[in-house]
């Protein structure tokens, strides 16, 4: 990839991008699956999001902080957008924004109840494909929230494809494909197809708008929507920004242009007069109520709609070409020149996927990878929020309730935030998630190291990370604490850059290390409370694993003494001290930085090992597993003995030294052996340490060969960890054998859950008590490859355990790997696990080859578990992909 001759367009096109000969990546899939139900649209005393910021109402109230859409694109700003609205004649409203249960509605918390399918796209957006499966009866929005209300937390949930709407048929496949003539001409494509053999009517509304900025002080310009010419076969509509400029959309022969404005319908929001008598919600009256008074006669507006009112016979596929560019004057804005850039940049997407991963002959795993692909770049979304004018409220907006000065994310005052980010997933979780965030990058960096690297700046950036340290958590409590994993994620970047495109960016690695060494001291100094290199961090991202919540007040008084929390600040450790080696080498100051990680590292492994809190040890030699320590009042120390992911995580804290690293840097190399021959308490249960020569290859790891074995004959035991699919989060174990936990007051339980969570923690809507998560399992993998690294094909273990079969740690790795891949592909039966009884996916043409990348899935079966479009770390199966591309 040295060469321009070498390089494929895409390449080309992000190469302009990063040079800022064009600005590619202005335009994309910027827009929210879901704004309403947010945090940030929340101004509510409670903090009650869900309810003071309906479904209902987003139809006809206008959002502050966003906008959502169906299938939509806007700038990097979200000043301008367009997304696709349509109607049945059957539905109570257009379908403008997809559908789902608050976390009160459902049994299993908040769940987006819609068939739709990120089915291609690029790094630049050049190319982007889209499907949404529209019932053509109408659709079953009560039955949906009765049917969840009526079940309980030991009932799945109750699915859009369980209501039969979609039977015989009944249903338009409505298609979009997104193509960029240059970067500031996007080509737009709908397809209808009716897959019923019946004539069919579908509304169509192709819509485009302006995000209000203008309703919430006196100083801001409204943009306004006119109609700029009418010709015979097409009409231009111009879109007037005063920061963005003038863009004009071409719409092939639409019957009516509609306008309104993007503003509140306060009539009937609270029964006061509008502002305009053309409100957000004018389209829905004007087609589904008839009111010819709901549109603006005059032609103008903030928002706009080309209405399309479609007869598709049975069977038929109808298509409507609109044009989104910087230029008004296009003579043929459709003409043959318009088709074949979609045939082109389809091409030429084919070309940039294949060069990413060129071994792989399989067309289902190229299948699977591509739409992993697809998902990851669809998830990305303006995302928008200054919490100081957010609790302070707006001039021309009701003051908010004081309340709120002094509840969640009132001091995470210096957030303001306006960036384009990787989101887990656009509807469930429409916002940055820290820890989930890291996971994302990994397979964004094997297709786009650029913005990868872009990402983790941001969330390092002043303007989101705490002035104590703290990353933000998430939006609904940015002092949650999650793993630490940045480090992680940005050498791993910086790794997979080097491979896969030869370049080196150490001045990335350099400024991602300082900030996080302000992460570092906040997590030693907020909790390891005590000193003891033990921690306390809360519930960490993994929810409902523990016997209670673990980030709230512990029932019997005490504290919690984490295995987990301790060994993912070992393993952030070993992550600093890998980029400090690296960085070492051009900068000799970074050999003290190196050394400090290096000692801090070995007082964490031998408390955890042996000091552990108040004397007690998270090591539980009896079992061989580590537990979770409950430290009374009194001083008694409890092991609470849940075979969970919690005794399975000190694998991951593992890494290696190379000779050749210890021979550039003597002094490093001098202090590793001075504390080798002067603190040889510390370096105990660390392999080749001691004994070893000078510059011999070093491995630090949390746990000593015999902990390796003794963890890994239980997680790679099918009637425990290992399943089908992959490593459980909870030990099968506790299927028959639940552990219990006895106050004076309450006994708490923990039994094995292989689908959704049967315990109303957390809301119900999280699940780690026994399902497969794709994040842990790839950490997993790797740490295995570490180990098998240093002990090489001499050490081997049972896998399965009881199967005779003797492998090294590289081969349990892919065998790891191989059954999460098969959880997407599909069976000797031809059915997909991630579908399991879903006969649609299984059996119809129509949704065969279509896939959703789940929260996380079925510790026996492999289902796909809850949030359906969780591409964010699930995603993760591309690089899995890959690699085993690779190893092939």
């Amino acid at each position: 990839m040295s060469s321009s001759k070498q390089l494929t367009q895409e390449e080309i096109r992000l190469k302009e991008d990063r040079e800022r000969q064009a600005y590619w990546r202005r335009w994309g899939c910027y827009l929210s699956d879901r704004q309403w139900g947010t945090v940030r649209e929340d101004y509510s005393k409670d903090g009650s999001a869900w309810d003071y910021f309906s479904f209902e109402q987003s139809h006809y109230r206008a959002y502050r902080w966003g906008e959502d859409g169906i299938a939509g694109i806007s700038d990097n700003h979200q000043r301008l957008c367009f997304a696709l609205s349509f109607w049945n004649g059957q539905d109570p409203c257009l379908k403008e924004r997809l559908f789902g249960l608050t976390n009160k509605q459902g049994n299993h918390g908040e769940d987006v109840k819609e068939c739709y399918f990120q089915l291609d796209n690029t790094p630049t957006h050049s190319y982007m494909k889209y499907l949404y499966k529209y019932p053509q009866n109408c659709f079953p929005y009560e039955q949906l929230k009765e049917k969840n209300k009526q079940r309980g937390l030991t009932d799945g949930e109750f699915e859009i494809l369980h209501t039969g709407i979609f039977d015989d048929n009944q249903y338009f496949d409505i298609t979009v494909e997104y193509a960029k003539a240059s970067d500031e001409d996007i080509l737009i494509k709908i397809h209808i197809t009716n897959r019923s053999s019946q004539l069919k009517q579908l509304h169509l509304l192709p819509t485009l708008w302006f995000r209000n900025v203008w309703s919430w002080d006196d100083e801001t310009h409204k943009p306004n929507l006119k109609i700029y010419e009418n010709k015979e076969d097409y009409s231009i509509i111009e879109a007037n920004h005063y920061e963005l400029g003038k863009r004009w959309l071409y719409c092939s022969g639409s019957e009516q242009l509609l306008f309104t404005e993007n503003e509140t319908n306060y009539q009937r929001l609270s029964n006061t007069d509008n502002n305009s008598p053309y409100v957000k919600d004018g389209f829905n009256r004007y087609i589904v109520n008839g009111d010819e008074l709901a549109v603006n006669p005059n032609k103008i507006g903030t928002k706009f709609a080309a209405y399309y009112c479609l007869e598709i016979p049975g069977e038929e596929t109808q298509t409507i070409t609109l044009r989104l560019c910087d230029n008004p004057h296009l003579d043929s804005p459709f003409n043959q020149t318009y088709h074949n850039i979609f045939n082109t940049r389809h091409q030429e997407a084919n070309e940039f996927y294949q060069r990413i991963s060129p071994y792989e002959k399989n067309p289902e795993l190229r299948n699977i990878q591509r739409q992993a692909f697809a998902g990851l770049l669809w998830n990305k979304q303006y995302y928008y929020y200054e919490i100081d004018t957010w609790l302070a409220g707006d001039p021309k907006q009701p003051k908010p309730p004081e309340e709120r000065k002094e509840g969640n994310n009132s001091d995470w005052q210096h957030i303001h935030i306006y960036d384009v980010i990787s989101m887990p997933d656009k509807w469930e979780y429409p916002y940055f998630a820290a820890w989930d965030w890291a996971f994302h990058l990994i397979p964004l960096a094997t297709i786009d190291p650029e913005f990868a690297k872009t990402q983790l700046h941001h969330l390092t950036r002043e303007w989101y990370m705490h002035p104590n340290g703290q990353f933000p958590a998430y939006e609904w409590d940015f002092n949650g604490v999650n793993p630490p994993v940045q480090a992680w994620a940005a050498w791993r970047i910086y790794t997979i850059e080097r491979k896969m495109y030869g370049n080196c960016d150490k001045k990335f690695l350099e400024r991602v290390f300082q900030k996080l060494l302000l992460n570092f001291t906040w997590w030693i100094n907020r909790q390891d409370k005590d000193g003891n290199n033990v921690f306390q961090g809360g519930f960490l991202g993994l929810d409902n694993i523990g016997v209670f919540n673990r980030g709230g007040d512990i029932p019997t008084g005490g504290k919690l003494t984490q295995s987990d929390a301790t060994s993912w600040v070992a393993m952030y450790c070993l992550n600093m001290l890998t980029i400090a080696l690296e960085l070492a080498k051009e900068n000799d100051v970074y050999e003290d930085m190196a050394s400090k990680f290096f000692e801090h590292f070995l007082y964490i492994v031998d408390a955890m090992n042996h000091m552990g809190s108040e004397g007690a040890t998270l090591w539980n030699e009896e079992d061989g597993f580590y537990y979770d320590v409950l430290d009374l009042p009194n001083r008694e120390n409890i092991d609470l003995k849940v075979r969970s992911l919690v005794g399975l995580i000190p694998l991951l804290a593992v890494t290696t030294i190379e000779s050749e690293t210890l021979k550039k840097l003597p002094n490093f190399s001098q202090q590793v052996d001075w504390f080798v021959k002067n603190r040889p308490q510390l370096s105990r249960n660390l392999a080749c340490l001691e004994g070893c020569g000078q510059y011999s290859r070093r491995l630090l790891a949390m746990v000593d060969q015999n902990k390796l074995r003794l963890l890994l004959e239980k997680m790679l035991d099918e009637g425990e960890f290992l399943s089908d699919f992959g490593i459980r989060s909870v030990s099968r174990y506790h299927a028959d054998n639940p552990y219990k936990f006895e106050t004076e007051n309450e006994t708490y339980t923990i039994g094995y859950e292989p689908a959704e969570s049967q315990t109303a923690m957390f809301g119900g809507n999280s699940n780690w008590r026994g399902p497969v998560w794709f994040p842990i399992n790839y950490l997993l993998i790797e740490a295995l490859q570490k180990f098998d690294f240093y002990y090489g094909d001499d050490f081997k273990v049972e896998c399965p355990k009881g199967s005779g079969k003797m492998m090294t740690l590289w081969d349990v790795s892919l065998e790891v790997e191989r059954r999460l891949v098969d959880i997407f592909l599909p069976n000797e039966s031809g059915n997909r696990p991630v579908f399991k009884d879903m006969e649609l996916f299984n059996n119809d043409p129509h949704w065969q080859d279509l896939l959703l990348f789940c929260e996380y899935f079925h510790g026996d079966n492999g289902k796909g578990l809850g949030a359906s479009h969780q591409t964010g770390w699930t995603g993760l199966i591309a690089k899995l992909i890959l690699q085993r591309s690779e190893y092939s």
